[in-house]
């Protein structure tokens, strides 16, 4: 049984939840973090001395930490391999579109974004800053959407693990008020991720827990 710590509205906690998810693995999950607190706790500090989410424990093993490490154990231990391929080549290619995804979309939007339009006062937002913002995270999207105007995924045809470190983000990039670029092999694709049950239970939630009003 899995054992995982973090708060469902965590964007690291839900990339580990819908692959959890997809990987059809049982698991519990404890709220951790933000209101919910905890990370500040010696016993949590003993499994992640960094006091973030998400942390996993499989079974009695060691406790891990940092969302893509704990992505790539999963994969590793639990996944098919059409979705994290063995032969080195399809490997490889999936795990560049991974590290493309966590270095380019989520550095680029959860705090220059995400965090300036729904985690700040209105009174307090930048909207030049944010404009700025978005334009440079979407020159980034311009990638995907060159890849995904000719694959159904973003590796290739088949549903990877590249697909859980950039797709994640996406209901909250289509979701948010702000003025978005025409990507319509991108809004095909995100159409696509809509329709996966682990998608819509892990990814689409509500973060008004996270609005500062």
């Amino acid at each position: 049984m899995l054992k995982v710590w973090g708060r469902k509205t965590s964007s690291n906690v839900q990339a580990l939840m819908w692959c959890i998810g997809e990987l059809g693995l049982e698991y519990e999950r404890f709220d951790a973090g933000h209101i919910y607190g905890g990370t500040d706790t010696p016993e949590f500090i003993a499994m992640n001395p960094n006091q973030t989410v998400p942390v996993l424990q499989d079974g009695g093993n060691t406790p891990l930490w940092e969302t893509g490490a704990i992505l790539r154990y999963l994969a590793n231990r639990y996944a098919r391999d059409t979705f994290w391929p063995k032969e080195i080549l399809a490997h490889s290619e999936v795990d560049k579109w991974s590290e493309w995804a966590k270095l380019n979309i989520a550095l680029n939007f959860t705090v220059p974004i995400f965090w300036k339009t729904v985690r700040t006062t209105p009174r307090d937002q930048d909207h030049t800053a944010i404009e700025a913002a978005v334009i440079t995270f979407e020159n980034k999207l311009k990638i995907a959407e060159q890849q995904l105007a000719t694959t159904d995924y973003l590796a290739g045809d088949n549903f990877t693990l590249a697909d859980i470190q950039f797709g994640h983000l996406l209901f909250r990039y289509y979701d948010i008020e702000i003025e978005r670029a025409a990507f319509p092999a991108l809004a095909a694709y995100y159409d696509r991720l809509t329709k996966r049950p682990a998608y819509q239970k892990h990814v689409m939630v509500s973060y008004d827990e996270l609005r500062v009003v």
